[in-house]
């Protein structure tokens, strides 16, 4: 994102006339690699885009990143740079008519035109599998460099057989640095702030107004924009349209939050970015941080996930890496569930939140879940062993005179209400010994009594 010309020389684009009605964000469009703000690792010396453009032959590539980070200038300067025909499609709008044409038009340009086709296709995760196979064979060809746009993730989201005739470059977030610069950019390009035509004359000079956006606005708008290079640029524009008509002599938070509609988060419900999120904030809550939990959590909810969601992955963080060290917590966790269905939001969440943060601070363990897991793989591959007959049910006549429940031990008869040495598992089987309490919470009383249990069994063979 940078100016068509530096600011201290605009050009027509940026002034009046048919540049006018150009979006400022297209106005501000980079016209060379190295204009792109943000993306050093791929547009810097020496790195991957910088010589894909230096080596003069273009490839296919997948451009992964969030939105507003540069992949369709990316894709529009290599047309450019390459004097390729660039065709655009969108796989939200685009269909097998679209492609077909598209292929057609690129055989036009070899065989009639001489020219390369770049071709672009924004979200292509949104494209199924027999539509991401129509590429293939004209990308083999050479018959179209093939560039996709996607903000999924291209393991999971593109076919194997695409991915391996393209590279696959990974745009990052633009950090508050890259978008201060794109601010300063954006509003050096906009009127009011970079002057008006003076009505009373007519003339196309300029009269300066004065309007200056303090740095706290300058850093809400940052905020607002949430790393997204368009977004900012938008906003900044809608501030100067609200600024034009005011009579505001300078711009602070209180007006950029009355004029702006709140931008909502980064936030894919099903994308990537929902779960990189729902991971930050189990991986929180298993690190026993209580702030960075609840941040998650809020942040979650600011961007508009479902509470139910969140509170059933709350209940997996309570069996999974508390477990019997705090049994309280899954009970905690379950009524802040019932809490949130009765009284839903906004109040039922902060029984959410309060239960977040137990989590949280609770003891910690994976013994039931390593058990489970243990157990399920042990039984997935071995053998079905018969009940052993001592604890099979024997309700009638016949199946005890079949020695069903035969010499069965009535734990509550035994002393401590422990049958010492007893085997409740198929004859011939060792104790696996697949729980293994933790010394932390209440599993540490949990392993002594095991060992208790394991001594008396001891004591009872000799």
């Amino acid at each position: 994102f940078a100016l068509d010309t530096p600011p201290s020389q605009p050009s027509a684009s940026h002034g009046e006339g048919a540049g006018r009605n150009v979006p400022l964000a297209e106005r501000l469009r980079p016209r060379t690699l190295a204009e792109v703000i943000g993306q050093d690792h791929l547009t810097g010396a020496g790195m991957p885009l910088a010589i894909a453009f230096a080596s003069g032959k273009p490839h296919s590539m997948i451009l992964w990143g969030p939105p507003g980070v540069g992949k369709t200038t990316v894709a529009r300067l290599m047309a450019h740079a390459f004097e390729s025909d660039f065709i655009a499609l969108s796989a939200v709008l685009s269909g097998v008519k679209e492609i077909r044409e598209a292929i057609e038009r690129a055989r036009v340009n070899r065989d009639n035109l001489n020219r390369a086709t770049i071709l672009f296709v924004d979200e292509v995760h949104r494209f199924n599998k027999s539509q991401q196979d129509a590429f293939l064979p004209h990308v083999e060809s050479g018959l179209v460099t093939f560039i996709g746009a996607t903000t999924e993730n291209p393991s999971f989201e593109l076919n194997n057989a695409l991915l391996s005739r393209a590279s696959v470059y990974v745009l990052n977030p633009l950090d508050d640095a890259a978008l201060a610069l794109i601010f300063e950019r954006a509003v050096a390009a906009s009127s009011p702030f970079r002057g008006l035509t003076d009505p009373s004359t007519g003339s196309g000079r300029t009269a300066r107004k004065e309007i200056a956006i303090d740095a706290e606005a300058k850093t809400r708008m940052i905020n607002m924009a949430d790393g997204d290079g368009r977004r900012l640029i938008n906003l900044v524009e809608q501030l100067a349209i609200a600024a034009d008509s005011s009579d505001a002599k300078s711009i602070d938070t209180k007006f950029v939050e009355t004029v702006l509609a709140r931008a909502a988060r980064r936030f894919d419900k099903g994308g990537d970015n929902f779960y990189d999120q729902i991971s930050a904030l189990h991986k929180s809550v298993r690190g026993s941080d209580p702030d960075a939990s609840l941040y998650w959590f809020c942040r979650m909810l600011d961007g508009g996930a479902d509470p139910r969601y969140l509170a059933r992955r709350m209940i997996r963080m309570a069996t999974e890496d508390i477990g019997l060290a705090d049994p309280r917590a899954l009970d905690i966790t379950l009524s802040a569930a019932d809490v949130y269905e009765r009284l839903g939001s906004p109040e039922g969440e902060l029984a959410l939140a309060e239960a977040v943060i137990y989590l949280a601070i609770a003891a910690k363990s994976n013994a039931v879940y390593n058990a489970y897991n243990a157990a399920r793989a042990f039984i997935a591959q071995d053998e079905s062993r018969p009940v052993p007959m001592h604890i099979r049910n024997a309700p009638t006549r016949l199946m005890k005179n079949l020695g069903m429940g035969k010499d069965y031990r009535y734990a509550h008869n035994e002393e401590e209400g422990y049958a010492a040495g007893e085997s409740y598992l198929p004859d011939g089987m060792k104790r696996p010994d697949w729980y293994q309490p933790t010394d932390r919470g209440l599993e540490a009383k949990i392993r002594e009594k095991l060992a208790h249990l394991r001594e008396l069994d001891g004591k009872s063979k000799t």
